[in-house]
């Protein structure tokens, strides 16, 4: 099987390190590589290639969204998950907009963070539940009080609803059990939804949300 080959950039030597044996450690990922700052980081994905970067937002020389902006304007291929702290608005929102195909917070369990590093490997998508429900939920608030919102406002209460669970990661099987309906009836509604706020896959609801009006001032 091959193995998933992890870069890891953060300047905490002690996290670092336990990050790295606590990966190491599964049978699916070779951590390949560590890093400090964010332009060894840069430096480093040049030279061994990795399949995924696992990188702090705040790093130093180079912040983690524009080492992250770098990587993925050279080596495309690349994906890079954000493991941090913060979880201001604004930060989630640049770190998307900068390429990042996953965030998730530094107080996740290892189950959360092995799930986001298989699923952006994949060509996924993943954010921490938490941070996509608020985003979320903020998102449909905000815009509930803007009638003139594009497409947003003409979902269905069910629509808002699978809109949420989606965006949380959550799968049509997981959808329709929480909901209580068929799968067929979760993909007619996200079918729905999907041509109203113009959405054609999963990464680009999740993205929906995240760029209407969320930025944190």
């Amino acid at each position: 099987m091959s193995r998933i080959r992890v870069l890891i950039a953060d300047d905490c030597t002690i996290f670092r390190k336990g990050l790295s044996a606590l990966l190491a450690s599964t049978e699916d990922i070779e951590v390949i590589g560590e890093a400090v700052s964010g332009k060894e980081t840069v430096a480093a994905v040049r030279h061994l290639r990795p399949d995924v970067v696992v990188m702090e937002i705040l790093l130093p020389n180079l912040y983690g969204i524009e080492a992250t902006r770098e990587i993925k304007m050279q080596h495309p291929l690349v994906k890079v998950l954000i493991l941090t702290a913060q979880e201001r608005n604004r930060y989630i929102s640049r770190a998307l907009e900068a390429g990042a195909s996953g965030y998730i917070l530094k107080e996740a369990r290892l189950d959360e963070l092995l799930m986001a590093i298989r699923s952006i490997h994949r060509g996924g998508v993943y954010l921490y539940p938490p941070i996509a429900a608020k985003l979320v939920q903020e998102h449909l608030a905000y815009r509930a009080k803007d009638e003139t919102a594009d497409g947003l406002q003409c979902l269905t209460a069910r629509e808002r609803e699978i809109l949420c669970l989606i965006a949380e990661g959550r799968t049509n099987r997981e959808i329709a059990r929480m909901l209580g309906i068929s799968i067929n009836t979760v993909r007619v509604h996200r079918s729905s939804l999907m041509k109203k706020i113009e959405c054609h896959d999963r990464t680009e609801i999740v993205k929906y949300a995240i760029r209407k009006g969320l930025t944190a001032p």
